[in-house]
């Protein structure tokens, strides 16, 4: 745990050195616009390095609301090196319409190196040994999406919203790639991955449910619950049928020793109810509010953390995020308050609702796992938090299973729930 501790700091330290010249020399204050533009300097395991230009915008007003923020706009543009490109704005905020917290997102995300391990978590075999390139295919994906909330009294909200979908997939690009194999191709082969879905398409989700929130801050709580039951709907079209789903969630944040040290944990339910969802859409975990680029698993840094990305997909699943959130060494730099934080977690989950598991037969034998099991792993975080709205995260997690691969850092921005 040592060894794993110092490889953590020293990933947080240098994302602090990396981001904190420009932090500082914004000189913002808790009144007015507050502007914090960095370069995208991250790393990613799944991923590789990051680089590019984000803005987080924050308009505080008066500073009566403080730390809450009264609109929030956040603008990035970035590439991977290992082929994926960002082009992202999102906004939020509880005062554009009185009465109303509105949220929305347009994004237009490429990949050129999309990792897809099969249906059905274990059932779908892995193996560390084989190419790289086999997990792999590309996808381009454009999404927007508006969400909107309204109290129905006290700390209960209802949701509605809609978000649009629009993929292109297939089979990696370049020549060197034409004739070799990969589990995509086996996949449309098999007929696990329809001829009608294997270059992509378009979906719109509905979405409408209940929404049940104590915490005292939304970035870091302290103290709090938070609980969503949110019910989604696509309409079917000429080549694609009709489906639904239903996402449940229970966060909760129990203060140990005041406000320095936090339980925290969520256990969360999604799983579609009726139809069936095309290959695509499957990774999607349901959000009100996106704390990363992306929010898709299972598997990944945004859901079980160190275990490969989308390693866990299926019909329905089911997961939990455990940690403790310990606060330290708090200070005041240029004007901004300033603290650490430390966050050893664990993660599980697994398929609980089978994907054309009837189909899976029709692989070759190689590529045919074992029933599906809980998928377990376990790490530590380093937090460094600004004005208590700004989180850098650095996360290192390896999982138990060496069928979920072998390990997973991700250096970027905010918890994960």
């Amino acid at each position: 745990m040592k060894r794993v501790a110092k490889s953590i700091l020293y990933s947080g330290v240098l994302s602090l050195l990396t981001f904190a010249p420009i932090l500082l020399s914004s000189q913002e204050s808790k009144k007015g616009w507050n502007f914090g533009p960095l370069p995208a300097v991250s790393y990613n395991s799944d991923l590789g390095f990051q680089y590019g230009v984000l803005c987080d915008i924050f308009w505080f007003g008066d500073g009566s609301t403080f730390p809450a923020y009264m609109h929030k706009f956040n603008a990035e543009v970035s590439r991977y090196t290992k082929g994926s490109g960002i082009y992202h704005l999102f906004y939020d905020s509880q005062h554009l319409i009185k009465g109303l917290r509105v949220t929305a997102d347009i994004s237009y995300l490429t990949d050129k190196m999309m990792d897809f391990y099969g249906f059905n978590g274990y059932m779908s075999k892995y193996s560390i040994n084989t190419e790289k390139e086999f997990y792999k295919f590309d996808r381009r994906l454009f999404r927007s999406s508006l969400d909107i909330q309204g109290k129905i009294g006290g700390d209960l909200s209802w949701v509605g919203g809609v978000a649009l979908y629009s993929y292109k997939t297939g089979e990696l690009k370049g020549e060197e790639y034409l004739s070799s194999p990969s589990l995509f191709k086996q996949y449309v082969e098999a007929g696990l991955i329809d001829q009608s879905e294997r270059d992509g398409g378009a979906r719109a989700e509905l979405k409408a449910g209940l929404v049940f929130d104590t915490r005292d801050h939304e970035a870091d709580p302290y103290r709090g619950v938070k609980g969503e039951l949110i019910t989604l709907i696509s309409p079917g079209g000429e080549s694609s049928s009709a489906y639904g789903k239903l996402y449940t969630s229970v966060s909760g944040y129990i203060p140990v020793n005041r406000e320095r040290l936090t339980f925290a944990f969520r256990v969360a339910y999604q799983g579609t109810i009726w139809g069936e969802q095309p290959f695509y859409m499957l990774q999607n975990i349901t959000t009100l509010y996106f704390r990363q680029i992306t929010n898709e698993g299972l598997g990944g840094h945004n859901s079980l953390r160190g275990v490969l990305r989308n390693r866990v997909v299926g019909s329905a699943i089911l997961f939990s995020n455990i940690e403790l959130r310990y606060r330290f060494n708090s200070f005041r730099l240029l004007n901004q308050s300033w603290y650490f934080a430390m966050n050893p977690f664990i993660d599980a989950g697994r398929v609980v609702g089978y994907y054309r598991e009837e189909r899976m037969d029709n692989l070759p034998s190689e590529q045919r796992g074992h029933p599906e099991e809980l998928h377990i792993s376990a790490g530590l975080g380093v937090k460094a938090i600004m004005n208590r709205n700004f989180v850098i995260s650095a996360e290192i997690g390896k999982p138990f299973d060496k069928r979920d691969g072998n390990s997973g850092l991700n250096i970027g921005l905010n918890y994960i729930f």
